[in-house]
């Protein structure tokens, strides 16, 4: 029996890092009961901010205690399995032993058996015909435990988040269907206006202030043999991965690998100054149009890497969130964390489903975008 719908939703979190789908999860009024995540510096972040039910260590080595969980009538288990295996920025490779953390997670359903379940991953699990036998695969199997499950692929600059991440999201339901296009009707009633990465950022105040520290010390060079493309903040116009951030557009995806030369550039005057020239951009029109490249230290010193603070506010945590562990590894953090914007409308389209809520009263509340704030519960 599915029970009341005005009940408190209970969750198991799985592969939580630091909590950013927790955070949207606890936004939509979900209370998780369990959590789990191996790394350990992402447990403390995960404790300082929820205390009593994260389980560090190995899942597999914790279905039994997951499956004490099926007395609770948990409605919702969810969790990001490590994608590297599956990322067109990794190896893409078949055998890497991180995919089989996939199944892990459906094991650990099978340990709970909740109303419903939602599994994120990088976009290229949901997309690209070479992993199409993993997805019939996951599907299958969820369909074997129970569950109707399809997936869907979602853009986080669509649902108020200053960054254009895609990911893929496997919904599951015992008792309810469950389609992609279904799911993407829901989704758009909680669609929001993404703010610009200038309005993310900028009441932090400049890089080195004792409100927003300046934490990565990777110096901004220039490439000896820059790789153009149509936009400034394409391409590699400087040495390393990280590239220039349009302060007034969306962020590209944050990586895991930040911390370093992989770290996103801001041009700080750009941000704070008062009619300041547009450094990256000028320097852009300026091979476009054949000029010769500039020495590698001539890249001005305002242009600098994004802080954590800024980071983690272009993925939406919310500023009381607490991270904890080095620099290195609060950035790795960040980066591997589902924005919790994205999070908190993919918890209400997934609790829409286990409430088996009308499709047209979804739509018929639905209005302008408006700008939502994440709280703890």
């Amino acid at each position: 029996m599915v029970g009341p719908k005005d009940r408190e939703r209970t969750g198991v979190s799985l592969f939580a890092g630091a909590g950013g789908m927790d955070v949207g999860f606890h936004a939509a009024g979900m209370r998780v009961i369990f959590a789990n995540e191996l790394d350990r510096d992402a447990v403390a972040s995960y404790e300082a901010n929820w205390p009593g039910v994260m389980r560090p260590g190995d899942i597999e080595g914790l279905l039994g205690e997951l499956a004490a969980c099926r007395d609770q009538a948990v409605d919702l288990v969810f969790g990001g399995p490590p994608c590297q295996g599956f990322s067109v920025a990794g190896k893409m490779d078949p055998n890497d032993k991180r995919n089989a953390l996939l199944w892990r997670f459906l094991d650990a359903v099978s340990a709970v058996m909740p109303l419903g379940f939602v599994c994120e991953n990088v976009k290229a699990l949901g997309k690209l015909a070479k992993w199409r036998t993993v997805r019939d695969r996951f599907l299958n199997t969820a369909h074997e435990l129970g569950y109707n499950c399809d997936f869907v692929v979602l853009n986080a600059s669509e649902y108020g988040v200053p960054q254009g991440r895609e990911r893929v999201f496997f919904f599951g339901s015992r008792f309810f269907p469950v389609n992609a296009a279904d799911l993407l009707a829901r989704l758009s009633s909680y669609k929001e206006k993404a703010p610009t990465v200038r309005e993310a950022i900028y009441h932090l105040g400049p890089a080195g202030s004792d409100r927003n520290p300046a934490t990565c010390a990777a110096k901004v060079t220039l490439a000896a043999k820059p790789v153009l493309r149509k936009s400034p903040y394409a391409g590699m116009m400087f040495n390393g991965l990280g590239r220039p951030l349009n302060l007034d557009g969306v962020s590209a995806t944050l990586p895991a690998s930040m911390g370093g030369n992989k770290t996103p550039i801001v041009d700080e005057l750009l941000l704070h100054g008062t009619n300041a020239p547009d450094w990256v951009g000028e320097y852009h029109a300026h091979l476009r149009a054949g000029g010769a490249p500039r020495e590698l230290n001539d890249a001005p010193p305002h242009l600098r890497r994004l802080t954590l603070l800024e980071s983690a506010a272009i993925q939406t945590f919310p500023p009381a969130h607490r991270f904890e562990g080095g620099k290195s590894s609060v950035y790795r953090q960040i980066g591997n964390a589902v924005p919790c914007k994205l999070a908190h409308a993919v918890a209400r389209a997934a609790i829409d489903v286990i409430e088996n809520r009308p499709l047209p009263t979804l739509l018929a509340t639905k209005g302008k975008p408006q700008q939502r704030q994440l709280t703890f519960r």
